[in-house]
């Protein structure tokens, strides 16, 4: 099903300034959160973008903040672990806006019933699952098969998807493109996030290792991001919990959660050509967790 919001994405925009000035971007996950502060950001640096989410109001509220900064901006509803969903929206960029430049992967989910645009909700669950169940040794081995593969579904194979079909038309079009997977600080430190979780997003980071080495001789970068503790509606349940948060912020040497324009900035340098000889790495905006 596709969304174009209006047909506003068709109209030319004005001529491009800033570091993705010309540029035309693909966001997964990108109605809100990491995501869209990635949307924005880009559109303040000249990028005219491509929203791909299953949260229909939330991506056309999105396209709308794109086109207030004067780009141009079209949604389109995909499950990032569709395999014709991704190709859809690939082909719609290609479509609309001539090609694709940029990728950024933050399409995620933290577990199976998680949903971005139900915080509270999401919050109160899982409250009431670490409640029932304190024992973390059984948390993880009653972890059901389904509740695992969801969230691998969606974070790996979801970034797989995304990544392959971004780069045939990179490479069909000749173009030099940037990739950008959100991984997560989970991805190296398992205590940061649930199994299934850490467990995708390691498979991520080593996904984006894989894709650099052989992209690389086509001019196409990927690279990583591996947030830390970030103030999105993924972490409304640890801030919900203040003891919680207490314990995970005193990891943290800056003593706060980042935000999502702090990742948004992150990505914008892996984006452009500030960082033309980066591929195959991992930044972290994690306010120093990673010190070791």
């Amino acid at each position: 099903m596709l969304f174009m919001g209006t047909e506003r994405g068709r109209r030319d925009a004005g001529p491009a300034a800033g570091m993705l000035a010309g540029k035309v971007a693909v966001v997964t996950g990108g109605a809100n959160g990491i995501g869209r502060a990635c949307c924005e950001r880009f559109a303040e640096e000249g990028a005219d973008i491509v929203v791909a989410d299953i949260l229909d109001e939330a991506g056309i509220d999105t396209i709308a903040a794109v086109e207030k900064k004067g780009r141009r901006a079209a949604y389109m509803h995909a499950d990032a672990s569709s395999p014709t969903d991704n190709e859809t929206v690939m082909q719609h960029a290609v479509d609309l806006f001539g090609g694709i430049d940029i990728l950024v992967t933050a399409a995620g989910i933290a577990t199976a019933d998680y949903r971005s645009d139900q915080p509270a909700a999401f919050a109160k669950r899982a409250a009431k699952h670490a409640r029932e169940q304190p024992d973390p040794m059984r948390r993880f081995t009653e972890l059901r098969l389904a509740d695992w593969q969801k969230v691998l579904d969606v974070n790996l194979t979801g970034t797989l998807l995304a990544v392959q079909a971004a780069s045939r038309v990179m490479l069909d079009l000749g173009r030099r493109g940037s990739i950008i997977t959100i991984a997560s600080i989970a991805a190296k430190h398992p205590e940061a996030g649930a199994p299934a979780y850490s467990v995708s997003k390691a498979g991520v980071w080593m996904l984006t290792k894989y894709a650099a080495r052989v992209l690389g001789p086509a001019g196409i970068r990927v690279n990583a991001i591996g947030p830390g503790f970030i103030e999105t509606n993924m972490t409304a349940v640890v801030r919900g919990l203040p003891d919680l948060e207490e314990r995970l912020l005193s990891d943290v040497p800056l003593g706060r959660m980042g935000t999502a324009r702090e990742v948004a900035d992150a990505a914008l340098f892996l984006a452009s050509q500030q960082s033309s000889y980066f591929t195959g790495e991992m930044l972290h905006p994690d306010g120093g967790f990673y010190t070791d």
